[in-house]
């Protein structure tokens, strides 16, 4: 419940070179240009370990975001176990195919640092068209934010159940909400992971509670 969020807290904030970064809000996502981004990846050769990548962090996380996932369902099925069934099943889809999306990005940019600087131009005309948004890039990156339609489809799915505060699935719905309309916009999803932290608080509390009552 804490580490999925905070998780990807981190993730997000590692984009950002400086902290004025986060505060270049745009409603609409623009992507760095190729040329800048593979001549940077080709310079940097891979020296920085493999784990200092975001992507990296994101792609390994992933389970502690199932673990999340039935979390919430552990909590609402007991109030709307179809509902909450049904929700879960989208989260748990998406979770599937965000991890193709985070081991797609892992594989351009670590494949990218072993380009001789000889074929940038090359690698910029691969790296633009394995990124644009159509084909199959589109598609997997399209079914991936089934895990944000899930977590919000979780979170209200508790609205009603005793001793979750009302605002807490609203937080969670809307943070996945942030994701789903600036998907790849890094401080807008930055915000949403707090938004989601927050909501799962009420949520983590009523799972130890009921935990502790059955040991």
């Amino acid at each position: 419940m804490v580490l999925f969020p905070c998780l990807f807290i981190l993730v997000f904030a590692l984009h950002f070179h400086r902290w004025t970064d986060f505060l270049s809000f745009r409603l609409r996502y623009i992507p760095a240009d190729p040329k800048q981004v593979v001549a940077a990846l080709i310079r940097s050769h891979n020296r920085s370990p493999m784990i200092h990548d975001p992507h990296v962090l994101a792609y390994l996380g992933l389970p502690v975001l199932i673990l999340c996932a039935l979390g919430i369902h552990a909590v609402g099925r007991g109030a709307r176990p179809t509902a909450s069934s049904a929700a879960l099943m989208i989260t748990l889809t998406g979770i599937v195919y965000m991890g193709g999306v985070f081991g797609m990005w892992t594989a351009f940019y670590r494949g990218l640092g072993l380009v001789d600087e000889r074929f940038a131009d090359g690698a910029t005309a691969t790296f633009t068209a394995l990124t644009t948004p159509t084909g199959a890039f589109l598609l997997t990156t399209t079914l991936a934010k089934l895990t944000m339609v899930g977590l919000a489809s979780q979170g209200l799915a508790l609205l009603g159940t005793r001793s979750i505060p009302k605002w807490s699935p609203f937080s969670i719905a809307a943070g996945a909400t942030l994701f789903l309309a600036f998907w790849d916009q890094n401080n807008w999803m930055l915000i949403g992971s707090v938004l989601i932290l927050a909501g799962l608080m009420p949520i983590r509390k009523r799972l130890l509670s009921d935990n502790e009552r059955e040991t």
